[in-house]
């Protein structure tokens, strides 16, 4: 598999060097130099999950691992199912939370993770992400006590859930975690700050495990196909999907399994308050606000690191982002699409409660829609129990972490103080 830098088409680099080396010079991000269909998309659609997603990344990654390699990386990876569940006759909800740490990113932190452990040797990697809730928990959880790999995850101080940070900030051993007195935005800045310090690269073996990293966003490309092996023929004729949208690494695997042969008629970009992309889509310039902390925290982003990936495939497919559905919901709204979901019979969180309600505003009568759950309700538990007047279920994966010490360090938006701990692992 050959990827190009966005931002510096010279540099070029195969699926391992991309893997390890996370963003490329400029902090520009790596993209498929190919992208071409998948042969006889039905028969995909008849696999189960762990082959058939074998069969879509051999397609992408090529020779670079061997089928059976390949295969065995995904049946570590993929210990859970994608379940598609009807909520009314022409919308179905894609359940991607019944991972380990019941969250969609379970499927890209553990794949990242298996791929890394095949090709790193005997090296040292220092992992460093940020996350806005729901990455820190599925990178935590996928690299724990792996050998010779640190992982350093930054996070917004008292702007994620309660259950979210005791799900990742418990774990101890090669898993620090930082709290920073700042928004995601400041976070993932002092990651991309990271990558642009040469010495510090090259002294902790630098890589990233947000949605930046390629091996995240292709593994995420899989749910999509599995999604619509739950649909009939019928449904899948007219289905338009509509995603939670905040780094923007979801839709980006989502377009880039259309790209592939998936018969998608079009997507919608759900946003709560930070709402830059809609904005974009709407008036044409590009103007993050600051960033505003809602009830949907994992979208709380106003600078989506992915979006010059969809705009480098609508340009290279012929696509116009006119074609793109695109909405914002405040909370307010949000609590009314929570409610009206829970009235129909299904509990569900705040994102995925923005992708519904912008799904039922933009579906037509002869359209079938989708909408992606990416957490379980259980990881706001405060916010949904409040909106619902009622208690929810906690899941032994969170109950378990629910009483225990956070283990976290609490720093000031303050790059040098994130380096002088990277240098001290």
């Amino acid at each position: 598999m050959k990827l190009y830098n966005i931002k510096d088409n010279s540099e070029q680099v195969n699926f391992q060097q991309a893997v390890k080396q996370g963003l490329g010079r400029g902090q520009g991000l790596f993209f498929p130099k190919e992208i071409t269909p998948l042969d006889n998309i039905d028969a995909l659609l008849k696999m189960n999950l762990v082959d058939r997603s074998t069969e879509i990344l051999s397609h992408l990654i090529g020779d670079e691992l061997s089928k059976e390699v390949l295969h065995s990386i995904v049946s570590k990876a993929f210990t859970f199912d994608a379940p598609v569940k009807k909520v009314t006759d022409n919308i179905n909800a894609l359940e991607l939370f019944h991972g380990p740490t019941l969250a969609f990113k379970d499927f890209g932190g553990r794949f990242m993770a298996q791929c890394l452990a095949e090709f790193k040797g005997d090296d040292k990697i220092t992992i460093l992400t940020a996350t806005s809730g729901d990455t820190g928990a599925a990178v935590a959880h996928a690299f724990f006590n792996m050998e010779n790999i640190n992982v350093v995850i930054l996070y917004p101080k008292g702007k994620i859930s309660p259950l979210q940070e005791k799900l990742f900030c418990t774990l101890g051993g090669n898993i620090t975690t930082v709290a920073i007195e700042g928004t995601f935005d400041d976070c993932q800045t002092m990651v991309k700050q990271a990558f642009d310090d040469q010495e510090l690269k090259q002294a902790v073996g630098l890589n990233s495990a947000n949605s930046i990293n390629i091996s995240r966003l292709l593994a995420q490309i899989c749910y999509y196909f599995e999604a619509l092996a739950q649909l009939s023929a019928a449904q899948r004729n007219n289905l338009v999907v509509s995603v939670p949208s905040g780094n923007f690494g979801d839709l980006t695997a989502g377009l880039l399994a259309k790209s592939l042969g998936l018969p998608i008629k079009r997507f919608i970009a759900a946003t709560n308050e930070n709402d830059t992309v809609p904005r974009y889509l709407e008036e044409g310039t590009w103007t993050p606000k600051a960033t505003v902390a809602t009830i949907s925290n994992a979208m709380d982003v106003s600078q989506p690191n992915n979006w010059p990936r969809i705009e480098e495939l609508f340009k290279i497919q012929g696509w116009s982002l006119s074609e793109l559905g695109y909405g914002m919901l405040n909370d307010a709204q949000t609590r009314a699409s929570l409610l009206e979901l829970d009235n129909l019979g299904y509990l569900c969180e705040p994102h995925g409660a923005i992708a519904y309600a912008e799904l039922t505003k933009q579906l037509k009568e002869d359209e079938t829609g989708l909408f992606l759950c990416t957490a379980h309700p259980a990881k706001f538990k405060e916010s949904v129990e409040d909106i619902l007047g009622r208690d929810i279920f906690i899941p032994e994966e969170l109950a378990s972490r629910a009483n225990l010490d956070l283990l976290s360090k609490e720093f000031p938006a303050d790059f040098a103080m994130v380096r002088a701990l990277l240098m001290s692992l």
